[in-house]
């Protein structure tokens, strides 16, 4: 497994360029899925402090090329700059797949937790401004309703982060129109056809579940392909929270090995 920080500049008008962390490992194809990850940490944290992330190395063991963006310390966590920041990211994974991959190779967006929220809102851009480039998104518990009203959110709130979910939310959106804005609030956002299909998972103990689920409910009566996969109570799932891992990394690795192999199809 490689595990390695690189500057990528974009284009000579992006300032600072955008630090990837690349995972891949022997498993890889000539033609390996592409994955550009985007962590969690509630909008509030910033910085590449820990060495690596635990569902970035699981990915890329099922045989994909992960890289992760660094898009929070970037952007500081601020609607639109985290959501552009990662959207460059991957339009430029885009134009670099036989760097990473092969020609072929399939590109995929995938978040946990706040970086779940960036991943679908630049699964809703790459739909209009890089039509048929994205083949699919993979959201994991995404922090995707800033109303935090949802009765698994109300129930399930045992983990101490409602207040840390709180004031990220009141972080990322702080501009004025950002609550509005579809991009930024994609649960929100009134036109959902046309999106890369998805992959959405969370757990029955996870505050995050019910927008989470709402969330896949609503691509699926827009007509977008969605699986799920809701783990049991008890398994660790929340762990994300905490970049801690479960009992979920070996059926969450295989949810997307079937996950790619359905879109490959």
């Amino acid at each position: 497994m490689t595990v390695q920080w690189e500057n990528i500049a974009f284009d000579r008008s992006a300032k600072p360029p955008v630090p990837m962390r690349l995972y891949e490992s022997t498993a890889k194809g000539k033609t390996p899925p592409l994955v550009l990850y985007l962590r969690g940490g509630a909008f509030l944290d910033e910085g590449r402090a820990e060495p690596e992330r635990p569902i970035g190395k699981a990915l890329a063991e099922t045989g994909a090329v992960v890289l992760e963006a660094d898009y929070s310390s970037v952007s500081h966590n601020v609607f639109p700059q985290a959501m552009e920041c990662a959207f460059m990211a991957l339009d430029c994974l885009s134009s670099r797949r036989k760097q990473f991959g092969g020609a072929k190779s399939l590109l995929l967006v995938a978040g946990d937790e706040a970086g779940g929220n960036v991943a679908a809102g630049v699964a809703l851009k790459a739909r209009d401004q890089m039509p048929g480039q994205l083949s699919g998104q993979v959201l994991l518990s995404p922090m995707i309703d800033p109303m935090m009203a949802t009765r698994s959110f109300r129930k399930a709130d045992e983990i101490g982060m409602g207040e840390r979910w709180a004031a990220g939310w009141s972080h990322y959106l702080r501009s004025a129109c950002g609550f509005q804005h579809p991009y930024a609030v994609p649960c929100l956002c009134s036109r959902l056809s046309g999106v890369a299909p998805a992959l959405i998972v969370t757990s029955d103990d996870d505050p995050l579940r019910d927008e989470s689920v709402g969330y896949a409910d609503r691509l699926a009566a827009s007509g977008v392909s969605v699986r799920r996969k809701i783990f049991p109570a008890g398994c660790g799932w929340t762990g994300i929270y905490r970049d801690g891992d479960g009992k979920w990394m070996e059926s969450l690795c295989s949810e997307f090995a079937g996950f790619v192999q359905e879109l490959s199809a």
